[in-house]
């Protein structure tokens, strides 16, 4: 446990900042859970809002917090974690964030929250600090879960696509856009399942580091619940710059293939939050939509605007973690350790 233990007030603005985190985390990736919905005209953009919302705030209480307890003490050491490394990290993940976000770039929060705790991490104590096994195992799934969200896509589509061609097209039409809603809300269930945990931890991380949760690390019940909200309500305000990129410049959709793209996703999710991997939704998401576009033709995917997406992947933990490292030197060096 950290022996550095700030007046409660810091600790307080540090809980602020991490939900502030969490609302742009619902902010920027609401892409994720209606982006497909709306391109398909099956809810309007603020009907689609709300839906999600309410199933990104549900998915807190719904399933565990084995990705909290892989972010809260499987990236770095938790015995270096103190409030001022954790707002350096918090502020960090922010920028990228925001950056992304201003370029309509559908980036993950979640590896831009590692990224930032990496580097603040390094920055106080070495390399060493690194929990190599699960950071491997997030950088592993860079690659793995786009991949699989890419492949399930393709097997669903190709699914969905057998059993349509038994009913006339707008009766098929018709049963796939009330499907719909049911796949937008369990991928909104997978999104809040895995990304609000990631607040979760951080925020677990920072009351461990202070002394108030006892000798052992757990997340308690009150954390889920605030966290729960602010991903929701930054889901309510949505990001739509992110959402015309998701939902109508790498592919066209249509309620079918939207239908199978969610259903593709939020299997991932599900699967890897039981596993307590911290995947990122954008990318199992995306990967899908990829994969719904490919099954027409591999020209029916923009690719360009695909690529632009993969370079935003590649530089996220780099590029949050030099912010968050060049944050955390500067309170170093204003004594803010």
């Amino acid at each position: 446990m950290s022996t550095v233990i700030v007046p409660f007030a810091i600790v307080v603005l540090v809980v602020i900042v991490a939900l502030f985190f969490d609302f742009i985390n619902g902010f920027h990736d609401a892409a994720n859970s209606i982006a497909t919905v709306v391109s398909t005209r099956v809810l309007t953009p603020r009907l689609a809002v709300l839906w999600a919302a309410f199933f990104n705030f549900v998915a807190a209480f719904l399933f565990g917090v084995n990705v909290a307890s892989t972010i809260g003490k499987g990236t770095i050491d938790p015995s270096i974690v103190t409030a001022w490394l954790l707002l350096a990290t918090l502020l960090g993940a922010i920028a990228w964030d925001i950056i992304t976000w201003w370029f309509g770039l559908p980036t993950s929060s979640s590896h831009a929250l590692v990224g930032g705790l990496i580097g603040a991490g390094v920055v106080k104590g070495g390399w060493g600090v690194v929990q190599v096994a699960g950071v491997n195992k997030i950088l592993i799934f860079i690659v793995l879960s786009p991949l699989i969200g890419l492949l399930a896509a393709i097997g669903l589509i190709l699914l969905t696509a057998r059993i349509g061609m038994h009913f006339h097209r707008s009766k098929a039409d018709h049963v796939f856009r009330r499907l719909q809603l049911v796949s937008a809300a369990l991928y909104s269930l997978g999104h809040g399942t895995n990304d609000a945990q990631k607040t979760m931890g951080i925020i677990a991380a920072l009351l461990f580091a202070q002394g108030i949760l006892g000798p052992t690390f757990y997340v308690p019940y009150y954390v889920i619940i605030i966290a729960g909200v602010a991903m929701g309500l930054g889901t309510w305000f949505g990001g739509w710059r992110i959402v015309r990129t998701m939902g109508m410049k790498i592919t066209k959709l249509h309620p079918f293939g939207g239908f199978s793209a969610e259903t593709a996703a939020a299997s991932t999710l599900f699967a890897t939050a039981s596993l307590g991997i911290p995947v990122s939704t954008t990318h199992t998401i995306a990967g899908a939509i990829m994969g719904v576009g490919a099954t027409r033709r591999l020209s029916a995917v923009r690719w360009g605007v695909a690529r632009r997406i993969v370079y935003a992947w590649v530089l996220t933990i780099p590029a949050a973690a030099a912010i968050a490292a060049l944050l955390y030197s500067l309170l170093s060096l204003a004594g803010l350790r």
